[in-house]
C-alpha cells in the first residue's frame, strides 16, 4: 500500500503522513522544503521516499507524476496550498498567480492523472484539501476563497462521475475553518475564531476517506456555519465575511 501526500512538510500534511504510516501505508512525501521531509521521514514507520517539487509549475506536477506513476498510488492527498490576504487591488498579482497554480492547476493536474490511473485498476483513493472557504464569499481573501471553491466543486463533480460508472475509486474533499498550522503566517492573518490542532483533522479527515464520505467538515462550529450559511442572504453573508476577515488583521 502507498500513499502520496503534497504539501506534507508541515501541518494537516506532516500528521496525515503520521497516520498512514502507522496504518502500513510506504508513504511518498512531495513538499519544497527538504529538510522538513528528512526530519518528518526519520520519524515515520514505513518505507518513505521524498520528493521535493514547487507544484505552482506544471512542469513540476508532470515530473512528480512520471516520477511515481509506476508505484501503483493507492492515497492520493493533494494538500499544497497557501492563501494571500488583501484587497483585491493591492495583492501581488504575481504571488496571486503562484497562490492559483498551487491551489487549483497543481491540485487539478495531479488528480486527473492518478485518476486516471486509479479508475483503470477501479480501486484507490484520492483526498483533495479545500476549506471551508469554499462554501462562502471572500472578501480581503478573494482568490484564495474562490480556489478553494474551485477544489470544492471539482471533487464533488468527480464524485458522481465516479458513481456513476460503477467504479470504486472514492473521492473526498476536506473542508476545515481554522486549523494550527502555517497557513495564517503565510498569509499574513491572524484567526478570529479559535482553530482545531492539525493532528485532530487529520485523524479526521483520513477516517472520512477511508470510509467513502464526500465532503468531510470537522469541528462543530464549522458543521454549523456551514447549514446556517445557506440560509443567509447573498449579500448579507458578504457584509458578515467581509467583517470577519477585516478582523483578521486586528
Amino acid at each position: 500500500m502507498k500513499a502520496l501526500i503534497t504539501g506534507a512538510s508541515s501541518g494537516i500534511g506532516r500528521d496525515m503522513a503520521r497516520i498512514l504510516s502507522d496504518k502500513g501505508y510506504d508513504v511518498i512525501l512531495v513538499a519544497r522544503r527538504r529538510e522538513r521531509l528528512e526530519q518528518l521521514a526519520s520519524t515515520l514507520k514505513t518505507k518513505t521516499e521524498i520528493i521535493t517539487a514547487d507544484l505552482s509549475k506544471p512542469e513540476e506536477c508532470f515530473r512528480v507524476f512520471e516520477q511515481v506513476k509506476n508505484d501503483a498510488v493507492d492515497v492520493l492527498i493533494n494538500n499544497a496550498g497557501f492563501g494571500l490576504f488583501g484587497a483585491f487591488d493591492e495583492t501581488d498579482l504575481d504571488r496571486e498567480l503562484q497562490m492559483l497554480d498551487t491551489n487549483i492547476r497543481a491540485v487539478h493536474i495531479l488528480t486527473k492523472l492518478f485518476y486516471r490511473q486509479m479508475k483503470e485498476r477501479d480501486s484507490g483513493y484520492i483526498l483533495n484539501v479545500a476549506s471551508s472557504a469554499a462554501f462562502y464569499p471572500g472578501p480581503l481573501l478573494s482568490s484564495y476563497y474562490a480556489s478553494k471553491a474551485y477544489v470544492f466543486r471539482l471533487t464533488e463533480a468527480l464524485s458522481e462521475e465516479l458513481r456513476r460508472s460503477g467504479s470504486h475509486v472514492h473521492v473526498s474533499v476536506l473542508c476545515p475553518g481554522p486549523v494550527h498550522t502555517e497557513f495564517d503566517s503565510v498569509a499574513q492573518v491572524k484567526f478570529s475564531v479559535k482553530g482545531l490542532e492539525s493532528q485532530t483533522v487529520a485523524a479526521y479527515a483520513i477516517d472520512g476517506m477511508f470510509r467513502g464520505k464526500l465532503v468531510l467538515v470537522p469541528g462543530g462550529i464549522m458543521k454549523c456555519a456551514h447549514v446556517l450559511g445557506r440560509f443567509v442572504p447573498d449579500k448579507q453573508l458578504l457584509k458578515i465575511a467581509y467583517h470577519m476577515q477585516k478582523r483578521k488583521t486586528q
